[in-house]
């Protein structure tokens, strides 16, 4: 798939991002600190475009650290771990070593135990902008994020005991599909932080779009040298609890 026409918002979302990282240097604040979070998330996803024709369903476990000023705009730093345990036609990818039932045999005869499931990563820079929808806390509200980064992701496969020595470490790259690229990441959502301190949490719908490309010299399966180049997708519900560390305010309050 083409992805030449996708250029364009690539670049655009990276000035963007310079822009408000740009005022957020210029803006003169008062002694008031900006609220730092930590934060663990998981996401739902759906692959789409390219994706969607070599992966099902992928979940992902991340944390990141957010830093929110005082004009409420933000700055993020994110890393994901991507898995999922359905990989289409998962039958043929091992067809070159396979029996004509499909089974790997190993280094004494047998069959290998083999399973075959999704692995990956993000990592991203995002700034966004909250805004505030009450007058309980002024860090709770809609929460708009855009982002830049990495995305990769590979065909895992797990040999039982590693008793099949076709499938050690140096043949896997051959059947593993490795591919990354560069990535933009948008969020939209809804951030709640609670003023008496017992619940924080935030949850939306998170979009990430990659242009990757293969990263092995060899495809066994196909036979072939590859040469892709991908328009990845995942489209998903996220969610994630806030560890808000609150500073010391003009007025001399303390939030914990």
């Amino acid at each position: 798939m083409t992805t030449r026409g996708l250029s364009f918002p690539f670049i655009l979302l990276i000035t963007c991002i310079l822009l408000q990282l740009s005022s957020f240097a210029q803006e003169k604040q008062d002694t008031q600190k900006p609220l730092s979070i930590l934060y663990p998330s998981y996401s739902l996803n759906i692959p789409a475009f390219d994706m969607k024709d070599r992966f099902g369903i992928t979940q992902s476990l991340g944390a990141g650290y957010s830093i929110i000023f005082k004009n409420k705009w933000l700055l993020d730093f994110e890393g994901n771990f991507l898995f999922g345990g359905k990989i289409k036609n998962s039958a043929s990818l091992l067809a070159p070593i396979a029996t004509s039932n499909g089974y790997i045999i190993d280094q004494s005869g047998t069959f290998a135990s083999i399973a075959i499931s999704e692995r990956g990563f993000t990592f991203w820079l995002k700034t966004g902008k909250l805004i505030p929808t009450g007058t309980r806390d002024p860090n709770s509200g809609i929460l708009l994020m855009s982002g830049i980064g990495m995305m990769q992701h590979k065909i895992r496969i797990d040999v039982s005991q590693n008793t099949a020595p076709q499938l050690r470490t140096a043949y896997k790259k051959g059947y593993d599909h490795l591919c990354n690229g560069p990535a933009i990441n948008e969020f939209v959502g809804y951030q709640y932080i609670d003023p008496l301190k017992r619940v924080n949490f935030y949850a939306g719908l998170d979009f990430s779009l990659a242009w990757t490309q293969s990263r092995r010299a060899y495809y066994f399966t196909e036979m072939t040298r590859p040469n892709e180049k991908r328009f990845d997708m995942l489209c998903g519900i996220k969610i994630g609890w806030l560890v808000p560390i609150y500073g010391k305010s003009s007025h001399e309050y303390f939030y914990y």
